[in-house]
C-alpha cells in the first residue's frame, strides 16, 4: 500500500534505483552495451500483490533493479518532456564525454533529450558537460563529465580505464522548491547546494525553450548518490499523474532508513512525494554492488 505520512528523519542513503520495463531482457541489454552496467543477480519481485520478474544491474557501486511485471502497464508517456512532473533520471558519471557519446550512438533504440550533442553549461551552472536522451523504453537518463579535478567528493568509484564510473544523483521535476524541500528534510535529506539555471547551453540540455530551472540538491547522511530537484519556473508541465506499480513510468528511489523508523512497518514503506514521484524506505540491506 502507498503512504504518504512521512517517517522523520529516517533516511540513512539512497541505496538503489528500480525501473519498470515491459521488456527486461531488452532493457538490460542495453544499459550493459550503452553505459556499462553488468548483470549481478536475478529473481523474483512482489509487491502489492503482483508480482515481478528482477534483474538487478550494477555500476560502479551504484545498484539498479530493473522489474518487469507478470501484468503489464502502461507505457512511458510518450510526450513527456524534461519539465512535465513525471520527468525522473538518473545521471551516469563518465571519463570522457566524448567517446561515451560515440558508443551511445552506436547503438539504436534510445532517443535524444538534448538537441545539438552533450552541452558544456557555463561556470555558473558547474561547468559541467551533459547529455540527456530516454532508454528504450523511455525512463530518462543523462551522462555527465565534470570538469577536471572538479568532480565532487567521495563521488563513483572510479577504476583506472574505466568510461562509465556510476550515478551521482537522481533528477525529479518538481512544481514547487520549497514544499518539495521540505517533504524530503522531513525524511532526513539536507540542502546541499542551490542553483538557477537558464540560458542557451540549458535549453539545448534540456530540449526545453527558455529554461528557468531552480535546481536544488538534496543529500543523504551518507555519501551517495543525491536527489535533485528540478523546478521550472517559465514551462509548462502537466499536472502529476497517477500512476501503478506496474507503469513503465513508475521509478522508485531505494533508501536506506533508520530501523526504528520502520520497526512497525514491516521494514519497508512506500511513500509518494508532493508531485508524484516514488520513493521507497527500507531497513539497512546485505546487498551491494559487490556482491555475487
Amino acid at each position: 500500500m502507498v503512504v504518504t505520512a512521512v517517517a522523520h528523519n529516517a533516511v540513512e542513503r539512497l541505496a538503489r534505483f528500480v525501473l519498470v520495463t515491459q521488456d527486461a531482457a531488452r532493457l538490460c541489454r542495453f544499459y550493459e552495451q550503452a553505459v556499462g552496467f553488468r548483470r549481478l543477480a536475478a529473481g523474483r519481485h512482489s509487491e502489492s500483490d503482483a508480482g515481478a520478474d528482477s534483474i538487478t544491474l550494477v555500476l560502479g557501486r551504484e545498484i539498479v533493479e530493473v522489474l518487469q511485471f507478470d501484468q503489464p502497464g502502461r507505457s512511458y508517456p510518450d510526450a513527456a518532456s524534461a519539465s512535465d512532473l513525471c520527468f525522473q533520471h538518473f545521471a551516469i558519471v563518465v571519463a570522457d564525454m566524448e567517446p561515451a557519446y560515440r558508443r551511445l550512438c552506436s547503438l539504436n533504440g534510445w532517443r535524444a533529450i538534448s538537441t545539438d550533442g552533450p552541452q558544456r553549461l557555463p561556470a555558473s551552472s558547474g561547468g559541467v558537460a551533459a547529455f540527456k536522451f530516454r532508454d528504450p523504453d523511455g525512463h530518462p537518463l543523462e551522462l555527465l563529465a565534470f570538469p577536471d579535478g572538479k568532480s565532487p567528493a567521495p563521488g563513483p568509484a572510479r577504476p583506472n580505464g574505466e568510461l562509465f564510473l556510476g550515478i551521482d544523483h537522481s533528477a525529479i521535476a518538481v512544481s514547487d522548491s520549497a514544499r518539495s524541500i521540505a517533504f524530503y528534510e522531513a525524511l532526513g535529506l539536507r540542502v546541499a547546494a542551490r542553483a538557477l539555471n537558464s540560458g542557451h547551453e540549458q535549453a539545448r540540455l534540456d530540449g526545453v525553450g527558455h529554461p528557468d530551472v531552480e535546481v536544488t540538491a538534496l543529500a543523504p547522511r551518507q555519501a551517495t548518490p543525491h536527489v535533485e530537484l528540478l523546478c521550472y519556473r517559465s514551462a509548462a508541465h502537466h499536472a502529476k499523474a497517477t500512476l501503478c506499480d506496474n507503469d513503465v513510468a513508475a521509478t522508485r528511489l531505494i533508501f536506506e532508513a533508520d530501523r526504528h523508523a520502520l520497526e512497525n512497518r514491516a521494514g519497508r514503506q512506500t511513500l509518494i512525494d508532493p508531485d508524484g514521484h516514488r520513493l521507497v524506505l527500507v531497513a539497512p540491506s546485505t546487498i551491494s554492488a559487490t556482491s555475487e
